[in-house]
């Protein structure tokens, strides 16, 4: 009797631990393109990126980056709050057409910002994801357009290979960009 208490036990507490985590990827954007990029990181095993954008109840969309932000022609994507208070990913809709690999780096990094305000170490720490998202995302066979989105992938994936104990590439950049150390006050 013990044994069978024990094993509902388990396969209550199983089942309801799957639940938890129970999401489908239009749960995050109606828009067909971000669906199947969040489908991708599932596929991709990006398990982190999929839970911060449960936890946060984070919803994803294009959007024309204009109103949020100084110089929208720069910004890839954005992640902000709504006017309800809820975490957004925005991305910029001029990365529409892009090939939903890259899209997926976008989601892949904003996902990675769970502060109300990013600090160094979590750009860094978005800037990482995003880097190695690409890395393993990349077909390699695949004609990818020269557009500015996809030279800066292929930049950080070049700077997040690079790296390695004691040398982070990636860190070093963000800490030394004036435009970092202007909005994260270093």
């Amino acid at each position: 009797m013990k044994k069978l208490i024990v094993l509902f036990s388990a396969f209550v507490f199983l089942a309801f631990s799957q639940a938890a985590f129970a999401y489908r990827a239009s749960d995050f954007s109606s828009d067909s393109k971000i669906v199947s990029a969040i489908t991708l990181l599932e596929q991709s095993g990006e398990t982190d990126v999929l839970r911060n954008l449960q936890k946060y109840g984070i919803r994803v969309s294009f959007d024309d980056l204009t109103s949020y932000t100084y110089n929208a022609s720069k910004a890839y994507a954005i992640s902000t709050y709504n006017q309800y208070g809820t975490r957004v990913i925005m991305i910029n809709s001029l990365y529409k057409n892009a090939p939903v690999e890259q899209i997926a780096c976008l989601v892949a990094h904003e996902s990675m910002h769970v502060k109300r305000i990013a600090d160094l170490e979590e750009e860094t720490i978005a800037t990482q994801k995003e880097a190695a998202t690409w890395t393993r995302l990349k077909v390699p066979s695949k004609t990818y357009p020269d557009t500015k989105l996809t030279r800066r992938l292929d930049k950080l994936s070049s700077m997040y290979l690079a790296s390695g104990n004691g040398n982070n590439i990636i860190q070093s950049k963000i800490a030394s960009s004036g435009f970092y150390r202007s909005q994260y006050g270093g």
